[in-house]
């Protein structure tokens, strides 16, 4: 349920004397993952600016309470499109400053990969946003180029780069769009792809613009690192790079060779493997040059990382870099590599997704529920009370309680080494039929009982011996979140992405429980046990315990890249709803787009059932059990109201 609250207004809290909103953002580690777009108010709630510097904040908690009171209940993503433009514009301003400071001749044009992100209206917005910019589109498959060149009609002089794998078709689109006036180019990935786009060319009368992917031999770091070298699947080695070059010779079309690329990997985190990809690259495109090519775009790919843990340094979840270095990197290295050679300096092209949108928006899911480690704990006094009323006590109880009664700062490890032994032999008596069940849950609550005892000293230790090491984490809560892994962040099921994630309110308060997340589906990997903590990745994340009546929320935040289209419909929980803002300068923010969340319906008709033959098979079902008396024929129709209700819903729980 929702709690009504005015706006700024909180509950008591009871919090303990001396926490404060600060204290929740340290912990957080707010300022150093959010880049200032997101902080921690006064009133202990997120504050979102989308502005950065300049325009107002907004409470993400009353936007939530906001969005419920319209019908738009969480799990609910939301985004800002000011923030949006804010990271296009400090991307042009750092290649324009980076320009500038070494003397480039040539340009800088930064084109948005659409697959990082292809939801309409984003899109249009990059779009939008982008004219003033010089922003252009890049797409890697028929359905992304068919929507951009819809997109483009008024605007044909926006930059539009074809990657992927082409058959006769996409190319046949590429040269519509060339004719329609488009500023397009086709990357080859092949030279069978080559041979295919200078015949169809030639057929249509068409001179295309023409692209090469170089495969680099420089390895990557990080994740993706084998996306490059021998081994990458997209790109041509040097020899085949030398082949295109003469095959489009011979059918005088070298001109038409405009644009060499490549693809350094993603999420690149060492500013190093920029500078070593660029040398080669700004190599091959000066002897391409000297052969005769037409070439004026040095596409240097995407790869310009995000700081997810905000720890600014190589790791696989940040990067050792600012947008400015990175920009005076690329312009620095192109510059000298082509003066050496004494050729023109080329316009610069960028296919930075990731950086752009990743946290243009945070994922909001209310907690259903809690499993608490300590919810069956029992006292050593208890413990003995009980034993005291047993006619006949097992020795493994005696055991177990002793255990429970030795914890000391000096015997940790041997408590828990005899409780430990204590209850697999409890198991195994359990097993062969000498213990009864109630023998047993005693034995497992005193075994919990003593590892929280244990846990409690261990937090005054400054180092926790090895055998211990694990407990914190096996004592944690498992927080029930209204969401599904799988489809809202499969990149934390599938490669154990970390996204900071935090409460949006109570952060006036301490948090007294850690925990681990847990979506709905039934999938026992649809669970998050992996966070952003001040030393490498956290097991748990702390959180404040649950309120009676009180809606929970957490936060989940720069997941607005590849998260959203990479989901899959397990257990048919389709996509969240979706809610773009646009904040003014009073404080006041205004919903620009609203997408709903899938229906139950449309997940069922994507995946081939017929919604009105199921309900009408209910209605067949229902009408059976009136007839023989089973039911009432109030009883069969508020059955089937319910149940035509159900197909119109959201799949998540409301």
């Amino acid at each position: 349920m929702i709690t009504e609250f005015e706006p700024g207004e909180l509950p008591d809290s009871g919090r303990p004397e001396g926490w404060s909103p600060a204290d929740s953002a340290e912990l957080y580690r707010v300022e150093d993952w959010s880049m200032g777009f997101f902080e921690v108010g006064p009133t202990g709630h997120v504050m979102v600016r989308p502005g950065r510097t300049s325009g107002a904040r907004i409470d993400l908690y009353e936007v939530v309470q906001g969005l419920a009171e319209r019908g738009i209940r969480s799990p609910v993503t939301i985004g800002f499109l000011e923030l949006l433009k804010v990271r296009m514009l400090e991307l042009v301003e750092a290649f324009s400053e980076a320009i500038a400071t070494n003397g480039y001749k040539g340009g800088y044009t930064g084109v948005y990969p659409i697959k990082v992100n292809q939801q309409r209206f984003l899109v249009e917005s990059v779009e939008t946003l982008g004219r003033a910019l010089g922003f252009g589109l890049e797409v890697g498959s028929k359905p992304e180029l068919l929507a951009v060149m819809g997109m483009t009609v008024d605007y044909p002089d926006r930059l539009i780069v074809c990657n992927g794998f082409k058959e006769e078709r996409y190319l046949r689109h590429v040269l519509l769009a060339t004719k329609l006036g488009r500023r397009i180019v086709a990357v080859v990935e092949s030279t069978d792809e080559l041979d295919l786009l200078i015949k169809v060319s030639l057929a249509a009368g068409v001179r295309p613009r023409i692209g090469i992917r170089l495969k680099l031999e420089s390895i990557g770091r990080g994740r993706w690192r084998h996306s490059t070298g021998d081994k990458a699947k997209f790109g041509l080695n040097v020899v085949e790079v030398l082949e295109v070059a003469r095959r489009l010779e011979a059918v005088r079309m070298l001109d038409c060779l405009e644009l060499l690329h490549c693809h350094m990997g993603s999420q690149i985190s060492d500013i190093g493997v920029v500078n070593a990809g660029l040398t080669e690259l700004t190599r091959v495109y000066a002897e391409l040059s000297r052969l005769g090519a037409g070439l004026r775009y040095l596409d240097v790919g995407g790869g310009l990382g995000v700081d997810y843990d905000g720890s600014k340094t190589n790791s696989e979840f940040s990067i050792n870099y600012d947008l400015l270095e990175y920009a005076n990197t690329v312009i620095y290295r192109v510059m000298s590599g082509c003066d050496e050679v004494g050729i023109p300096h080329p316009t610069i092209v960028t296919e930075a997704g990731r950086a752009l949108v990743s946290n243009h928006s945070v994922l909001v899911t209310n907690v259903l529920g809690v499993n608490r480690a300590d919810r069956w704990s029992i006292s050593l006094e208890e413990a003995r009370a009980t034993l005291a009323r047993m006619e006949e006590v097992p020795r493994v109880l005696d055991e177990v309680v002793d255990a429970l009664a030795s914890v000391s700062p000096d015997s940790l490890v041997e408590a828990y080494h005899d409780a430990e032994q204590a209850r697999e032999e409890a198991l195994t008596l359990f097993k062969v039929g000498l213990f009864d069940l109630e023998t047993r849950c005693l034995v497992d609550r005193l075994f919990w009982s003593t590892c929280l005892e244990i846990n409690r000293h261990l937090l005054e230790l400054e180092q926790v011996p090895e055998e211990l090491q694990e407990l914190d984490f096996k004592l944690s809560d498992t927080y029930f979140c209204n969401l599904s892994i799988f489809q809202s962040l499969p990149d934390s099921w599938a490669i154990d992405q970390v996204f900071p994630m935090m409460p949006i309110h109570r952060l006036d308060e301490e948090p007294d429980r850690r925990a681990t997340l847990v979506d709905i589906t039934c999938d026992s990997d649809g669970k998050i046990d992996r966070f952003v903590d001040l030393e490498d990745v956290a097991k748990t994340l702390p959180l404040h315990s649950l309120r009676e009546g009180e809606e929970y929320y957490i936060g989940i935040f720069l997941a607005g890249a590849y998260q959203w289209t990479l989901g899959d419909l397990h257990n048919l929980f389709g996509d969240t709803n979706l809610v773009y803002l646009t904040v003014g300068n009073d404080g006041r923010w205004q919903i620009d787009e609203v997408v709903e969340g899938d229906t139950v319906s449309e997940v069922l008709s994507y995946l081939q059932y017929d919604p009105r033959a199921l309900f009408q098979a209910i209605r067949r079902d229902c009408e059976r059990s009136m007839r023989a008396g089973q039911l009432k024929v109030a009883e069969g129709r508020a059955l089937l109201e319910d149940y035509e209700r159900g197909l119109t819903g959201y799949t998540y729980l409301e």
